[in-house]
């Protein structure tokens, strides 16, 4: 049995999909919240509810008590952790949802493994705690206490609290720093998703630092293999608790990204140039060292195939479900 928290959303979505497939018994929960579209989690998730094998539960994870219910519940051997409060910008704006999911939410997770002792917990970091590192690329050896967003901070506080129970408790614990994960049923709010929306409607795309901001795109299909791969490796040091990053190791810049995109839509872009926000890093790029030692990994798919392939799936979409509000 292996819960996943935030089996609608894009990670969670594709991860339930392939355990699945896979034949293991899935516990899904997710509190279904309308930081971006609702339908697209309700579709995700009626994708998964047609197999006999998924198990899905509403709940939201600042409610210690219900966490709690379906531990007890369902004893999970495994735990992947990937309900968050997501957006580096919008935490900004919304501070306090940040705190009530990605801290208060996490702790009663880790809360429930002390109790129930999976044998296995992993869990969402992201690549954005290592803040404006000059250091590159980016290595889980690296200090990681400047992030530049609440967002950031929520997610390395994740990590030092991960420690703790797995120091105190023996708690298997594995932490992932994704790097901008993309690829069909991906997240509208980032910009792969929007800038593909503005090409098409003949609407603006709005580049940062004249389009110089370099980021690590991972697709979708690398990702939820490492996690896969992951979920079979138990930490067995005596503070069973590991970190890695997971990036595909080739920064590009967002003006490529535009470009990519244009090819593959056959349309160009226009493009308006704004400021960098301060809640932004420059750049990411991600040393995956660890990943090629420990479980053999390296990601296969190039970007324009990965971008193909969510355009592909965007245009089937949308044209069953119109976006919402147009």
């Amino acid at each position: 049995m292996i819960l996943i928290t935030g089996s609608a959303g894009f990670i969670g979505f594709h991860l339930s999909l392939r355990l699945l497939k896979e034949g293991y018994d899935v516990v899904g929960i997710d509190n279904m919240n309308n930081y971006y579209d609702p339908k697209l989690k309700e579709d995700r998730n009626s994708v998964l509810s047609e197999f006999p094998n998924y198990h899905f539960h509403r709940i939201d994870i600042k409610d210690k008590t219900s966490v709690a219910d379906i531990f007890e519940r369902y004893q999970p051997e495994y735990v992947v952790h990937l309900a968050a409060q997501a957006g580096v910008r919008y935490s900004l704006i919304n501070p306090d949802a940040y705190i009530e999911s990605n801290i208060i939410g996490f702790y009663n997770i880790l809360e429930a493994c002390k109790v129930y002792k999976p044998k296995h917990l992993i869990f969402a970091s992201s690549s954005s705690v290592y803040g404006n590192s000059q250091d590159l690329p980016f290595s889980v050896k690296d200090r990681a206490d400047k992030p530049v967003s609440l967002y950031a901070a929520t997610k390395r506080s994740n990590e030092l609290f991960a420690y703790v129970y797995s120091y105190t408790y023996n708690i298997p614990t594995t932490g992932l720093r994704f790097f901008t994960v993309y690829g069909p049923w991906g997240r509208p709010d980032m910009a792969y998703f929007k800038f593909t929306k503005s090409i098409l409607e003949d609407g603006q795309v709005e580049l940062y630092n004249n389009g110089t901001v370099k980021r690590d795109f991972t697709f979708i299909d690398d990702a939820i293999e490492c996690l896969r791969r992951l979920i079979d490796k138990i930490p067995t040091d005596v503070v069973p608790y590991k970190i890695y990053n997971v990036g595909s190791g080739q920064p590009i810049t967002v003006e490529e990204l535009v470009k990519t995109l244009e090819k593959i839509i056959g349309k160009k872009a226009k493009r308006v140039y704004k400021e960098l926000p301060s809640a932004d890093v420059l750049v990411t790029y991600a040393d995956t060292t660890e990943l090629e030692e420990e479980i053999n990994f390296s990601p296969i798919t190039p970007l324009e195939e990965g971008l193909r392939r969510f355009y592909e799936w965007y245009k089937m979409y949308y044209e069953k479900h119109p976006i919402q509000g147009e």
